[in-house]
Order: C-alpha cells, then sequence, then structure tokens
C-alpha cells in the first residue's frame, strides 16, 4: 500500500478533489507512515516545503480513523502572527473533513476564548505562554479542556530550541502529561539543523521516534552582497531596484527598521513596517501586505522570518547581518516559492563590521553548513518559574510531588540541586510552607501578581514600554528612554514607519498620546547582545585572507571594500592579529566568536582598557605593548557577588534562583563555561 493510500478515504478524495493535488511532496508522504503509527517525529524540509501540511494531513487521518473527541490537538506555534496566518489554512483543511479549529492567543478576545471553552474546536492554535495562562486559570477545567489530546505539533521547533522558551515549552508539555491517561504523540517542524535526531529526543525525551525529512543545505540560490555604507544610501539603493515587485526587507533591530520605514517613505515607496513593539492591529496591516500588496516593501525584524506564509514574495533584501546560517537560509527562504522561481538574497551592509560577518555567513552557506538546534545550558531561571507556575496550577501541594514533576521535566538536573532552588524560594518566601505542602507566598503575589501574573508566564522579559496611541487608535510600544529630555528633542519620534508628535505623556497609565507629524524623529529600543559563533567569524578571516566567497556576487563596491580591509586587518599574517594605533588603542582581531571574546576581554583587562568586543574581535583604550596573549583553554573565571548582581539583571527570574546556581546559569552563558 502507497504511503497515500494509508490516508482515510476522505482526505484522499479531498486532497484531488477539492484541494486540486495531484501528489503530496516527498516529506508530505514520508511524514504518513510514523505519524499513522503514533512514533514522535521531527519533520524537516526548507521553507515553504510543505511542513505544516506534513503534519496535519496525517494527523486529521488519524483523528478520522480513531475519532478522535475535541480538543484533541494542540498546535503551537512560537510567535502569534505565524497562527493569524496559519488559522484559515489550517481551518479550511480541517473543515473539508468536518473538523473545526480555533487560536487562542493574548490577542484573541475573552468572548472568543469562552466560545471555545463552551464548543471545544478538534485544533487549537496556540502558544506555550497561552497553554500555561490555560493551566493555571480558575476558569478553565483543566481535566476537561486537556484530557482528551492525543498530539501536540509544535512549528519552527528550532526557533523554540535554541533560548529559554524551548525549556518552557518543554516543561508545560510535560505538565499537560499529567491530565492525559495515554502518551501524548509529539511531532516538531522545523527548517534545516545539523541535529535533528538530537533536536527530537530533546523534544521527546522518550517513546519511538522518527525523523522525516532532510537536513542538507541547499546553495541553489541567487546571493548578492553589497556595501551601501549608510542607511541612507541602503533606501536609496532598494528604492531604485526592483520597482514593481515585492520586497521583504529584514533588520536586526526595531530602531533601524523604523528609520529605514521612514526613509522609504520619504522616497515615495509604498513600504510596511512589522516588529514586536507595534500593536496587533499594525502589525496586521504588514502581514496583509503580503497577500493584497504588489509593488511595495514590507520593512521587518524576525517576527517574519517564521513560516508567515509570503505568497508570491520577489526578494528579499538583508540590511547588515544576521547573526546565524540558520537565520539566513529562514529569509532567503521567503522567496522563490513561485513555479519557475529562484530564491534570492540581496544583503545591503552599512559597517564594516557587519560586512564581514556577512562573508562569513555567506561562506559557510557555500560550504552547505548549518548551526545545530542547542537548547539553552543550565535552564535554572525556567526551572524556578516552572516551580511557581506549576504551584499556581494545582493550588497547594507536596513537596515531593512538586519534585516529582521536575525530575520529569528537566531529567538531567540534580536532586540536591532542585533542593536548594525549593530552600531558597522557601526562604525568600516565592513559595510558603505549611506543613509539608507548597503553596505561592507573598513575594511571587508582590513580584509577579500583576495582571493574573502574566509576567510569570512569559519566559523573558523586556524593558518596560509604554503604549503610543493616536485617539483611539493604538499604534504600539515606546521605549522611555527615547522620550527623555536630551532625547527627545523637538518632540518626534518614529513609530510604525512614521513620524508622531509626542502630546503628553501619562506616566502612571503608560500612555503617551501622539498626532501625526510630517517628518523627523528617533526611534530607540533596549535589546540584547548579538551572539556570533566562532564558526561563521573564522569563516569571515577566511574570506579576508582568500578574497573571495564562492558561489556569491559581490557587487563593485563590496570587491573594492573587501580590498580595503584586506589592507587593514593582516587577518593573514598570524592566527590573531592586532592593529595598534599611535593613540595607544588597539583592535585585536581574533575570529573567535561573541563568548570566547569575553573571556579574552576579561583575561586581558588587568593588562589594558577593554572598551568592547564583539565576535570578530576586541578593541582596547589601551593595550600593554607587551601584554600576554591568552590561551582560550587556561582563562579563568571568577565572579565576584557584584558582577553577578549587575549580570543577572539580564536573567529573568534571577531572584528566585540562590547564589550558587545563578552563579552557574552565568557561567554557562555569559562565558560558556560550565
Amino acid at each position: 500500500m502507497s504511503p497515500f493510500d494509508q490516508l482515510h478515504p476522505s482526505l484522499q478524495y479531498h486532497i484531488v478533489n477539492s484541494l486540486g493535488w495531484s501528489t503530496l511532496r516527498p516529506t508530505q508522504l514520508e511524514a504518513i507512515e510514523p505519524i499513522h503509527a503514533g512514533r514522535h517525529c521531527l519533520l524537516l524540509a526548507p521553507t515553504a516545503g510543505g511542513k505544516t501540511e506534513a503534519a496535519a494531513i496525517p494527523v486529521l487521518s488519524r483523528m478520522l480513523n480513531e475519532d478522535w473527541p475535541a480538543t484533541s490537538v494542540l498546535y503551537v506555534c512560537p510567535i502569534k502572527a505565524l497562527l493569524n496566518n496559519l488559522e484559515a489554512r489550517l481551518t479550511h483543511y480541517a473543515g473539508l473533513v468536518g473538523r473545526r479549529v480555533e487560536v487562542w492567543h493574548g490577542d484573541v478576545s475573552q468572548s472568543r476564548k469562552q466560545r471555545a471553552l463552551r464548543d471545544a474546536p478538534d485544533i487549537l492554535l496556540t502558544t506555550p505562554e497561552s497553554i500555561e495562562g490555560m493551566l493555571i486559570s480558575t476558569r478553565v477545567s483543566r481535566q476537561d479542556w486537556f484530557g482528551q489530546l492525543r498530539a501536540v505539533i509544535v512549528d519552527e521547533l528550532h526557533a523554540f530550541a535554541a533560548d529559554d522558551r524551548g525549556w518552557h515549552l518543554r516543561a508545560v508539555l510535560h505538565r499537560l502529561q499529567q491530565y492525559v491517561p495515554h502518551e501524548l504523540q509529539r511531532i516538531g517542524l522545523s527548517a534545516t539543523v545539523s541535529n535533528p535526531v538530537e533536536l527530537l529526543d530533546w523534544l521527546a525525551p522518550t517513546g519511538r521516534k522518527q525523523v522525516v525529512g532532510s537536513a542538507s543545505v541547499s546553495t541553489d540560490a541567487d546571493v548578492t552582497i553589497d556595501h551601501v555604507g549608510s542607511l541612507d544610501n541602503a533606501a536609496t539603493v532598494i528604492h531604485r531596484l526592483h520597482r514593481g515587485e515585492k520586497r521583504l526587507v529584514f533588520c536586526d533591530s526595531r530602531a533601524i527598521a523604523e528609520k529605514l520605514g521612514s526613509s522609504l517613505r520619504g522616497l515615495g515607496v509604498r513600504t510596511f513596517v512589522s516588529h514586536a513593539s507595534l500593536s496587533p492591529s499594525e502589525r496586521k496591516v504588514a502581514e496583509a501586505a503580503f497577500a493584497e500588496e504588489k509593488d511595495c516593501v514590507i520593512v521587518a525584524t524576525s517576527t517574519l522570518e517564521l513560516g508567515i506564509d509570503v505568497g508570491d514574495l520577489d526578494r528579499v533584501i538583508q540590511i547588515e547581518a544576521p547573526s546565524t546560517v540558520s537565520s539566513f537560509l529562514q529569509r532567503m527562504g521567503r522567496t522563490g516559492r513561485r513555479a519557475g522561481g529562484r530564491r534570492n538574497c540581496l544583503f545591503l551592509t552599512i559597517s564594516d563590521h557587519d560586512f564581514l560577518v556577512v562573508l562569513g555567513l555567506a561562506e559557510k552557506w557555500h560550504q552547505q553548513w548549518v548551526e545545530a538546534a542547542v537548547p539553552s545550558p543550565q535552564p535554572w531561571p525556567l526551572i524556578a518559574q516552572q516551580v511557581l507556575a506549576s504551584t499556581l496550577e494545582r493550588g497547594s501541594w507536596p513537596r515531593a510531588e512538586l519534585t516529582a514533576l521536575l525530575v520529569g521535566a528537566f531529567p538531567d538536573v540534580a536532586t540536591d540541586d532542585l533542593r536548594a532552588l525549593l530552600d531558597h524560594l522557601v526562604a525568600e518566601e516565592f513559595l510558603a510552607l505549611d506543613g509539608d505542602l507548597l503553596q505561592i507566598g507573598p513575594a511571587t503575589e508582590r513580584e509577579y501578581g500583576r495582571g493574573h501574573y502574566r509576567d510569570l508566564l512569559a519566559s523573558f522579559s523586556g524593558a518596560p514600554q509604554l503604549v503610543g496611541r493616536h485617539g483611539s487608535a493604538e499604534i504600539g510600544y515606546i521605549d522611555p528612554t527615547v522620550l527623555l529630555t536630551g532625547e527627545k528633542k523637538d518632540g518626534l519620534i518614529l513609530l510604525a514607519g512614521r513620524s508622531w508628535k509626542v502630546l503628553d505623556i501619562e506616566w502612571s497609565k503608560r500612555l503617551v498620546w501622539l498626532e501625526p507629524a510630517k517628518s523627523g524623529g528617533s526611534a530607540r529600543w533596549t535589546g540584547g547582545t548579538r551572539v556570533l559563533g566562532p564558526e561563521v567569524c573564522e569563516a569571515s578571516r577566511k574570506v579576508l585572507i582568500e578574497g573571495a566567497v564562492a558561489g556569491v556576487t559581490l557587487s563593485r563596491r563590496a570587491i573594492a571594500q573587501l580590498e580595503v580591509l584586506q589592507d587593514e586587518i593582516p587577518a593573514g599574517s598570524a592566527e590573531h592579529a592586532i592593529v595598534r594605533l599611535p593613540s595607544g588603542a588597539a583592535r585585536w582581531w581574533t575570529f573567535a566568536g561573541t563568548v570566547a571574546n569575553r573571556l579574552y576581554g576579561r583575561a586581558l583587562a588587568a593588562q589594558g582598557a577593554v572598551k568592547r568586543s564583539d565576535g570578530l574581535g576586541i578593541n582596547f583604550g589601551i593595550l600593554a605593548a607587551d601584554a600576554a596573549l591568552p590561551v582560550l583553554d587556561e582563562v579563568v573565571v571568577e565572579l565576584s557577588d557584584a558582577e553577578i548582581e549587575q549580570l543577572a539583571e539580564g536573567v529573568k527570574f534571577a531572584s528566585c534562583l540562590p547564589q550558587q546556581l545563578l552563579r552557574r546559569v552565568l557561567m554557562a552563558r555569559v562565558y560558556g563555561r560550565g
């Protein structure tokens, strides 16, 4: 029997007659048997390779064959925009065979959620944070709502796994399992990663498993690198090139996206902007442009990197550089979806640093190399979060029962460390102990209790932001630093790619009242440090030495800039090179990656004034002429209490951790040790 013949007859009929498909793609066919058999699966395919259908079609087939009741399937995504984008497609597929789909996330109204609770859908599209919100809600009957689950589909699994959201997802799935009498089938969907077996083992630690699809990297694409030198020049190039086409421009910061969007509008280009600090209504305008517009530019951060269907997109343009080959592949994969189309990406670099990083990314891509999806080390912040969230879920429960849940969710952690964590949470009153029963303590209520514990449900937190409003319309979220005296200037800011005049600020309500302005303004948001891996950085050095990247087109400006940097950076004279200025300032070109350069900078701090480090090297205000360059394996790091306090500001739930566990987290995540 062929894989297609294994599908439920109703699905076979509708695939051919309603959808008009003459066949399924190879990955879609290959996924049918293992999903029907109930195995945990990781489905691999390039962007736009049909992974959603590869999971949904055989799951719907099982649903029909085995008469699954509602709600039997959770479809989990990392971002709400992807859920919104998938809703119509999955609703159509499910509706063909008499099944229903519903969406549940933070932008969905309470009335719609209440309707779903009264009349459960067969498939629920949601996020891990929303699942946890349901688990702690007093309005949700957890056993009734989750007790019929059979399968969980996790889209863009690699995006989850690479940070604390992955640990959060896995722990929430383990808690869901407590309401289900049989093992939940876990199906992950991922773009290309170099460690698919390990990634599937991480998603599904036990049970029968199978990787479906290929992890190979395709280099069949048109990639061009141009060094334009400034954001204004980048706007001019975008304005002049590819007129009449739909172009998606990626920027790796919200501020750059806003400035570029404003510049393009000033040049008369029909432009839309999308990033995480815009209101849902503003983001939907950009998402709608994918389906409805032809001659336009969509300027976006990574919010549009993941599997949103972009239809007939013509071009991807990248301002500066993403930090990974994986991200580059995701973004370039937005193109080439039409029959006869070809994937393409134009890099427009505006700094020497990002020009070098782009060269390294292109070199590793040509080598068909891509990063592994590796979960964050030392997941203690998320373990602490899960202690508090699961205690909210249970109300009060024995310490032994909590410990058993944690061991199941995080099987690699030591029991002694779990005991130390719980003792600390009790001592600091995050938990209250009544005999042997644990319940939420006053410190948790004080620190996380606002908005029904909304801040406790998120595995990460950004800087506090204000809501920008024009009349009754919510435009987006503003970093307070751009409104401070000295930054505010003429009272103009950029938001949603448009200029606004600040009329009034209600600090107590965290509201900023705006009115449209003709032009001008600034944008700023605080964010995390970009981390570059050693492989990409070493590839940048290789290109400097060899003077070319195979399989990539360099513009005349890029060729000229590469020649300039070859003269300025003696990358080929030694494995490591130091460039000194008469003032005593120096740049050590290590090409060792972000984490290694933090260690190098720490080791050299006694011999010179370290100004900053990045993935490619370290800048010194002054570096001793006879400075002894350290050997990475010999660098010793001892964190002082003051350093721990400073570094902990970037770790959510740091206050919930005892000092020894917090130290371990910081050593692993900042310096790659432990």
